[in-house]
């Protein structure tokens, strides 16, 4: 299930990449399976059928889906998609650990920090604007 929050200021189809991107990573979207058809999600999430076809337009960009002729699209290699999501991780990653040298957290406890967040979540699930994933 796809859920937007009308409050993010990034559009509308990002957000939908973001929520597609999700579901195929959890397994609810599995590779080689058959994306909704684009006027189905539009009534689903009561938005323009040109948003939905934007959002999957984006995503076969990216590699993440393919199209076949008269058929739809189709999910493709969730393997890319993760490695993708791996290099975004450790940019951010990146930006943390500057963050944290430069106000005086040392390895040790930026680790555990890390550590205890990454316990918190528990089972993975977080919520995301509106979205549990």
């Amino acid at each position: 299930m796809i859920l937007l929050d009308l409050k993010d200021s990034r559009p509308i189809y990002e957000q939908v990449v973001e929520r597609l991107q999700e579901l195929m990573m959890l397994g609810a979207l599995e590779e080689d399976s058959q994306m909704p058809s684009v006027r189905s999600l539009a009534m689903e999430l009561s938005i323009n059928p040109n948003t939905i076809q934007r959002a999957y337009g984006e995503l076969e960009r990216r590699g993440y889906t393919y199209s076949v002729k008269g058929r739809g699209s189709f999910v493709g290699s969730i393997r890319k998609l993760r490695e993708a999501r791996r290099v975004e991780l450790a940019k951010k990653l990146g930006g943390l650990v500057k963050e944290a040298r430069t106000i005086g957290i040392g390895l040790e406890e930026f680790v555990g920090m890390a550590h205890q967040v990454y316990e918190e979540s528990g089972t993975g699930r977080t919520e995301q604007g509106g979205m549990t994933v």
